[in-house]
């Protein structure tokens, strides 16, 4: 199943998104609440990877709301090799996967962020709003599980405490918004935990994707989790 939704009278700061999901109800509802947000549109409906290409380059969705276990080619897949065509829409994995295999898999592929079904409407838009903003976005749930396979033991690099594995020169008040970041917190959480400014926390922010020659906070955040920065 393919289906297009006509773009009249969508306003040009309302973000267009394309959803990509096999099971029907779950699709239905995803779409429901996409349809009662006033501040997105749905421009499309797949069921399936190669409908998620061709749907995603024909539209030009500002978000693409990705399923994992896709049938024909999985998310993963039909992820990279839309990103790879040079379309510049945002994908978020939308998923019941919560291993930290898929999260990089995912992540490699060129996600943009990765969120738990069954996650609460607000987390949905805020993370739909993270990922269009480029700002990037990984599911709290998912950073306690990669934190947790880390502190078992299952990492690259074995780290004896926090912030020793530190080889970017990162400063310590970099490393604690790094470790928010992990967390889920977006920025404007990140300056109320902190007391500081959002401009502040949007300098630390700058200054640690620099340093970790990084484009987005999703990647930062498992290159964090990953090699023992926090």
């Amino acid at each position: 199943m393919i289906s297009t939704e006509t773009e009249q009278n969508i306003s040009k700061d309302t973000i267009k998104i394309l959803l990509v999901e096999d099971h029907i109800m779950a699709r239905m509802g995803t779409a429901l609440f996409i349809k009662n947000n006033p501040e997105f549109a749905l421009i499309g409906q797949a069921e399936d990877g190669m409908q998620a290409i061709d749907l995603a380059l024909r539209l030009k969705p500002d978000v693409i709301l990705m399923d994992i276990g896709l049938p024909k080619i999985d998310g993963i897949e039909a992820t990279k090799k839309i990103k790879e065509s040079g379309l510049e829409a945002s994908i978020l994995m939308l998923t019941s996967r919560e291993s930290e295999e898929d999260v990089y898999a995912a992540l490699s592929a060129g996600a943009d962020g990765y969120i738990m079904k069954g996650s609460n409407l607000e987390t949905l838009t805020n993370a739909i709003k993270s990922v269009n903003s480029k700002a990037g976005w990984l599911d709290p749930m998912i950073a306690r599980i990669v934190l947790g396979n880390i502190q078992n033991g299952n990492n690259i690099s074995t780290k004896k405490e926090k912030g020793e594995n530190n080889s970017y020169g990162l400063t310590r008040k970099e490393l604690e918004v790094l470790s928010l970041i992990s967390d889920g917190l977006s920025n404007k959480e990140i300056s109320k935990k902190l007391v500081v400014s959002i401009s502040t926390t949007k300098a630390h922010v700058h200054n640690i994707l620099q340093k970790l020659y990084l484009e987005d906070r999703t990647k930062a955040a498992i290159k964090a989790l990953k090699e023992g920065l926090i």
